[in-house]
């Protein structure tokens, strides 16, 4: 059987016959043809199918999504990761590399505190944020960063006393998921189910993503106290969806569906939608190969030059991703369980894009990375 190709990869291992080899070239270019015309082999590759949300054919694509504006700039942010957000409008955003939770309020930069025990490294440090459910109870802030020994997640009180925000104890809730110079995940999210998604990266350890005993390369799913969330698909584990190289992005749509942005190798970068228990094929596959199996990614950037997306929003039923290499904006237009041709824009303007958040006012926030000083980017998505 003949090795098979998705665009630019291939999967199989035997020689091919001389003859054999001609007619797939052949039929590689004859795709190309009819496939590629107006693209190119770097533009993504969508996956195509019928509309889930009506079964009634294919779906009719949807209005091209239109520019964000710019509305503001505040400068000063050095290497941001993540962006939370206060019932009062205040921005809580992580620093990689200083471990400092820094404070936009009325377009004023502040400080809120540094969080003890991060030791950054690489792509390691103070990630990703998240804002406990029931904010208004228990005044939780929940952060994912590389300590000693590994990545871990941990949640502090933010208290309030004479009407200046201070961060309190850290406390441990989630230990133990591989840490390395690269690879470390460290996007977390509540879901629309109340429970804690976090998605991780295989540290370079090739063998931990297609592992469930492992916590590497995959999303997992937990309660605000750390536990396995009930209904995990492989009982008391916290793993909901595994073979994953370094999941960066994680958004829920309309319908309540998770989607995940997800670096590639040299090649593939992912938008995948997320099902509980799903295989996305890594280290074995990546793209969209059609392999028994495995899940195909339902956007590819066959080049990681053009994308490398890192953090996810997605409003109403639009996607939009940070590119860090791409130095964009992606904006992906969804339907049902599917996704539409992606748009770029800013492409080279603002730099690396780290992260994509949408704020109480209904703004898109981004944060760029290595701008020196870096910035958060306020946009206007015209409704």
């Amino acid at each position: 059987m003949l090795p098979r190709y998705f665009g630019r990869r291939f999967v199989g291992r035997r020689p091919l016959r001389r003859a054999a080899a001609r007619a797939a070239a052949l039929a590689v270019a004859l795709v190309c043809l009819g496939a590629c015309t107006g693209g190119g082999p770097t533009s993504p590759v969508v996956q195509s199918g019928e509309s889930t949300a009506t079964g009634s054919g294919p779906a009719s694509p949807a209005a091209a999504p239109r520019e964000p504006t710019v509305a503001s700039r505040i400068d000063g942010l050095h290497l941001p990761w993540s962006t939370v957000y206060l019932p009062d409008g205040t921005a809580i955003i992580s620093e990689r590399d200083t471990a400092l939770l820094r404070t936009i309020k009325g377009g004023q930069l502040g400080t809120l505190g540094k969080v003890p025990g991060v030791v950054p490294g690489g792509e390691g440090g103070l990630l990703g944020l998240a804002l406990s459910p029931n904010f208004a109870e228990d005044r939780y802030l929940y952060a994912y960063f590389t300590a000693a020994a590994d990545n871990r997640i941990a949640r502090m009180r933010l208290e309030e006393r004479g009407g200046r925000l201070e961060l309190g104890a850290l406390q441990p809730v989630f230990t133990g998921i591989p840490k390395a110079g690269t690879h470390n995940g460290g996007r977390i999210r509540f879901g629309p189910d109340g429970f804690l998604y976090v998605g991780t990266g295989d540290s370079q350890r090739r063998d931990q993503p297609q592992n469930r005993a492992a916590l590497g390369g995959k999303i997992l799913r937990l309660t605000a106290d750390g536990r396995p969330a009930p209904g995990n698909p492989f009982g008391e584990n916290p793993v909901y969806s595994l073979g994953h190289r370094n999941v960066q992005g994680l958004a829920w749509d309309s319908a309540g569906r998770l989607w995940a942005s997800e670096f590639g190798p040299t090649v593939d970068d992912e938008l995948n939608l997320i099902v509980p228990g799903g295989n996305y094929g890594w280290p074995d596959v990546t793209g969209a190969p059609h392999r028994s199996g495995f899940l195909d990614a339902k956007v590819v950037w066959p080049s990681t030059a053009e994308s490398s997306p890192s953090g996810l929003e997605i409003v109403g039923n639009t996607a939009y991703l940070g590119a860090l290499r791409g130095q964009r904006l992606w904006v992906v237009p969804l339907r049902g369980e599917f996704a539409e041709e992606p748009v770029s824009y800013f492409t080279g303007k603002y730099g690396r894009v780290r992260n994509v958040s949408l704020a109480p006012d209904g703004r898109l926030w981004l944060l760029s990375n290595g701008q020196n000083p870096d910035f958060a980017l306020i946009l206007d998505l015209h409704g």
